[in-house]
């Protein structure tokens, strides 16, 4: 196939029907976050690659970067949190706060394709800044159970654990820091094995060890911290513990509890987020469909300290775990059509229909009723209007 008729590696087209699929998603979710209050914000596709990385980040190497004209490292934008932490500590510095912000909008990583991540994608999401208690993560896990269920999901679960309880069980079982990472590596992996030889080897023994070695497998409801908090020990982790319950609690009165269970086991960056972090699945689904959680260091990193949390959708991802519904295919409401000499008739017919909120196509050319039938057939509209 020639150069010319292929996208780059990770990137895809979106045909019709299947375009109009993904933008009816986008705008039950934006319409839905903005009846929470969420306001939609926009940035640049391209930030410095200064801003994307400041304060840190692991996702520099899939990066897409570039220089501009002035020499200046630019990267493709590659999260949102990031951008729009930049955009609240400038732009909007002396808003009121909680500042409770969304987007939807297209991000760039370099990774393996495969099915359900490409290097190209579509996200929609929230952040939530200003407000540090479990009430502002109740109310996030709960939108983003409102919001899979908006886009007509029925069976998926959210799973939410918290990164200070795994930072305290560290810390309680006296791990040296490359043993930290080592733990941190094998719970991204789910390495039961792993995580055994780990705490052979440092020498951690009883009910910590034990736990530690056992964190991917602690999932359920209430009864899993109860389980877990007499072994909890250090400030931290019991810490994160009661924040987990209270999180818990308050999302039984949004009704969304049935929809969550309480996973230690789910990991996400360990730089990054500092308190609760959860992830969505759907049944037959092998990747995660939203994924958020606490991030109170981020907007330090641009001088404005300030305790934060949100959660991120992938479009395509639920598109997916949708399967083959036709729910967000745009109407093909009429096709128009017209014998030779009733052009002007059959142009006032059609603007007739589409003020009438109907879609209508109108042929170009004249053409008999049998033609006209077969067109509309193949274009897959549900009805013919002919103008003899």
């Amino acid at each position: 196939m020639m150069e010319t008729l292929k996208v780059p590696y990770g990137m895809r087209d979106h045909l019709p029907g299947e375009a109009a699929r993904m933008r009816g998603l986008e705008t039950k979710l934006v319409k839905l976050f903005s009846t929470w209050g969420y306001d939609e914000v926009s940035t640049p596709t391209i930030e410095y690659l200064d801003t994307l990385t400041l304060g840190g980040n692991a996702l520099e190497l899939h990066m897409f970067k570039l220089f501009d004209r002035g020499n200046e490292t630019v990267a493709l934008r590659h999260e949102m949190t990031t951008p729009i932490a930049r955009l609240a500590a400038s732009r909007l510095s002396e808003a009121p706060m909680p500042l409770k912000l969304s987007y939807c909008a297209n991000v760039f990583r370099y990774e393996q394709a495969q099915t359900g991540r490409q290097c190209e994608f579509r996200q929609a999401g929230v952040e939530l800044l200003g407000a540090g208690g479990a009430e502002a993560d109740a109310e996030v896990i709960a939108l983003a159970v409102a919001s899979l269920s908006e886009a007509g999901l029925a069976d998926f679960q959210i799973s939410i654990g918290h990164a200070g309880f795994i930072r305290g069980l560290m810390e309680q079982a006296g791990l040296d820091a490359k043993s930290r990472e080592n733990v941190e590596k094998a719970l991204e992996r789910h390495d039961l094995v792993e995580l055994r030889r780990i705490m052979k080897t440092s020498g951690v023994s009883g009910k910590t060890a034990e736990i530690l070695s056992e964190i991917p497998l602690l999932c359920g409801k209430k009864e899993i911290i109860d389980r877990v908090y007499p072994y909890a020990l250090s400030e931290e982790s019991r810490r994160s513990l009661d924040n987990l319950s209270e999180i818990y609690r308050m999302l039984g009165s949004y009704g969304a509890a049935d929809n969550v269970m309480i996973d230690l086991g789910v990991v996400r960056d360990f730089g990054y987020y500092t308190g609760m972090v959860f992830e969505a699945y759907a049944s037959g689904i092998g990747f995660p469909l939203a994924g958020g959680g606490r991030y109170d260091r981020l907007l330090s990193s641009f001088g404005t300290p300030c305790p934060a949390t949100g959660f991120a959708t992938g479009i395509e991802r639920i598109a997916i775990a949708l399967g083959e519904s036709e729910e967000f295919a745009a109407p093909k409401d009429m096709f128009i059509a017209y014998a030779e000499g009733n052009r002007e008739q059959a142009i006032h017919k059609a603007k007739e229909v589409r003020d009438d909120g109907h879609t209508a196509e109108l042929a170009f050319t004249a053409m008999d009723e049998k033609t006209a039938l077969k067109m509309k057939n193949e274009k897959g509209y549900s009805s013919l209007i002919y103008i003899k």
